[in-house]
């Protein structure tokens, strides 16, 4: 008897009179609901068709973003999968939903193995010779999907991870932005007064070396007293006028150079946290590394040679607050590769469809043995104290997060390359 005479006798397809609860178990679902919570979720519950509560996690507290699924088999909705949390839960949900259903196939399909078993125990020795066949075939695959089914929900557990420390990334990035805008208003208030002063102070001593100048010049030629005009001289003389005269001019610009660069410092700092700007936005990534390198100036050892061939490159749509940590993160890493004769080369260009930033130092490299681990969490070849083993993991989450790829090499000196995407 062949396969299809097999289906034709078939009296009942599996699953359509089957309930949820008995489809799939109590420890299947809730490390599912537990894990959705850890990414961020406040509550996900799985309820029956008419809305009765199967299973639950988390409080079912009022208010927040609510992301509703209905679950089915064979055509028919067999209940809901509900998760409560904030605007971006809607990832989260999508995660655990395909993770319920893949679930909710394979136990329908173990359950119809099971109940073909059954049928074929009537059959005779040529029909279940036949039927072996097929079921061993069958079989083998619901075995290799069983095997798959754990690694798939680990890979999913991971993703829900990822994307949870990347939206902590994001909230972390908007209190630095608003700590930045705290800072920039309380300086640039009494900096508006100090460059106002010294710049009204240049004039005014401008003037007043006029008239000392004109007063030396009527003592010298003799248009004054004699004993007023010995006295003036001496007292010139006494007070080093001369050296005073010729420096007060350096002084003063030295000065307001010093209170214009606290500003851009400020406006760095500012513009590097994008707290002003939404969370997609277009950036220039030459001014975004430009202003980084003026933030970490006083990173940069003395002596220290920075190289910077930027050429013109499109604007690059993204979440600017994430990527100016990810070039912050890399830069710094650069600086801190060795304290003298440290060269530093940053370079981007365009070759139509990506933009590539190349970061290159002259420091001691990275070992082979180690280089397919500096992007793993909290690996780092620092002393203890000296880091945690962050910064590269947030930086290759951000840029793939972007589309991008972010490639390193650890042979004279460390170079890493970092590929992004045009978009429109």
């Amino acid at each position: 008897m062949g396969g299809k005479d097999i289906i034709d006798n078939l009296e009942f397809v599996v699953g359509s009179e089957k309930k949820l609860e008995e489809i799939i178990g109590d420890d299947e679902v809730r490390p599912l609901l537990q894990d959705t919570l850890l990414a961020g979720a406040s509550m996900a519950m799985v309820t029956d068709p008419e809305g009765n509560v199967l299973w639950t996690s988390g409080p079912d507290s009022e208010g927040g973003h609510i992301e509703r699924y209905p679950l089915s088999l064979e055509g028919e909705i067999v209940g809901h999968l509900v998760i409560k949390g904030d605007g971006r839960v809607d990832h989260i949900s999508k995660i655990t939903y395909n993770s319920l259903n893949l679930l909710m196939q394979t136990n329908l399909k173990r359950m119809l193995t099971s109940e073909v078993h059954l049928l074929v125990l009537n059959k005779s020795s040529e029909e279940l010779f036949e039927i072996n066949k097929q079921l061993s075939a069958s079989e083998k695959k619901y075995r290799e999907l069983s095997e798959h089914l754990e690694e798939k929900v680990r890979e999913r557990t991971e993703e829900l991870k990822k994307i949870h420390t990347r939206l902590l990334q994001q909230e972390k990035m908007a209190s630095i932005g608003q700590l930045a805008a705290g800072i920039a208003h309380e300086i640039n208030n009494p900096m508006g007064f100090v460059m106002s002063n010294l710049n009204t102070l240049k004039t005014y001593m401008a003037r007043s070396k006029d008239l000392l100048q004109l007063c030396l010049s009527a003592a010298d030629r003799g248009k004054v007293l004699p004993e007023f005009g010995k006295s003036f001289r001496e007292k010139w003389k006494q007070l080093k006028m001369d050296m005073i005269l010729s420096d007060v001019d350096d002084l003063i610009h030295d000065s307001i150079e010093g209170a214009e660069r606290v500003k851009r410092i400020v406006s760095n700092l500012r513009g590097i946290s994008h707290i002003d700007e939404d969370v997609v936005g277009k950036v220039d990534i030459n001014e975004e590394l430009d202003m980084i390198l003026t933030l970490l100036n006083h990173e940069i050892p003395p002596g220290t040679k920075i190289i910077k061939k930027f050429n013109p490159v499109p604007l690059f749509i993204c979440n600017p607050g994430l990527i100016s940590q990810c070039f912050l993160n890399i830069i710094l890493n650069a600086l801190q590769s060795r304290s003298e004769g440290l060269e530093v080369l940053i370079e981007t260009t365009c070759d139509g469809n990506r933009i590539i930033i190349l970061i290159k130092d002259n420091g001691p490299g990275i070992p082979d043995a180690v280089i397919n681990r500096i992007f793993e969490p909290f690996f780092t070849t620092k002393a203890v104290g000296q880091g945690i083993g962050l910064g590269l993991t947030m930086a290759y989450d951000i840029i793939v997060s972007h589309g991008g790829t972010i490639d390193v090499e650890g042979k004279n000196g460390a170079t890493f390359k970092v590929k992004l995407p045009i978009r429109t």
